[in-house]
Formats: C-alpha cells, structure tokens, sequence
C-alpha cells in the first residue's frame, strides 16, 4: 500500500489515537519520520518512540503524551502539502499560537523546531504546526 504524504499520514495516526487515548500507536519507519518524530520528543508533545519489525516490514512504537488526563497535543495541521510547499526564510517563520505551539521544520542541518531553527538562524520547509 503506497502512502501519499507520509507526515500527514503519521499526524493523523497520532492525532487519532490521542483521540481514542491510546498509549501509544504505530507508523512505517522511515529517516524523515524518525527526524519529526525527534522534534516532538526533544520539544516533549510525546514521550519517545521505539522502532520495532512487524512482519520484517520496521515501524515506529510511538508513546502519547498525556497531562490530567487529557492528550498534550491540542491540535496538530499539515502545512507544506506535496501539491503546495511552503518555505520560510527565519525572519518570516510564524509564531504558532503566539509562541506557545511550534512548528516543524526540515532544514539544511536536518528536522528541526522553530526555537531551534532559530538559534541556528536557519530558515527551510514548513512541515506542521503543533500546539
């Protein structure tokens, strides 16, 4: 089974398992994956992620993040889409939710939020937006 957009596919894997308040939840491995996926640990939406083989075919384990009960995640969107990209130079990269979300980046230094874009003063594509 071909996947379209791979990220848009594991943010919607994760937001709905956080829906349905699931522990953890699964997604195909890959690099680009495990680099968004290192992002949302290092900024701490989600408690880590493992890689496991299902079958010989790699996956990632990935453990929600929970606080009183509720999903730490809020809202998670898909910016720069296959059909449209969306680049940004480091003066012109969005605040989300007046600074208290993030964004992900894919930089020349590799996946990346945008505090940490910043203090590498690197701009590049706008993957998602996380609050």
């Amino acid at each position: 089974m071909s996947i379209g957009d791979p990220i848009a596919d594991m943010l919607a894997r994760i937001r709905n398992a956080q829906c349905r308040a699931h522990a953890a939840t699964l997604v195909p491995a890959s690099r680009f994956r495990a680099g968004v996926l290192e992002a949302l640990t290092r900024e701490g939406y989600i408690q880590g992620y493992e890689k496991l083989s299902v079958d010989d075919i790699p996956y990632f384990k990935i453990l929600l993040s929970y606080h009183e009960g509720r999903g730490v995640i809020v809202d998670m969107k898909r910016v720069s889409r296959s059909g449209c990209r969306v680049y940004s130079k480091i003066k012109d990269l969005p605040r989300v939710r007046n600074g208290l979300g993030i964004s992900i980046l894919s930089t020349s230094k590799g996946v990346l939020s945008d505090a940490e874009a910043r203090a590498e003063n690197l701009g590049g594509e706008v993957l998602c937006t996380v609050f």
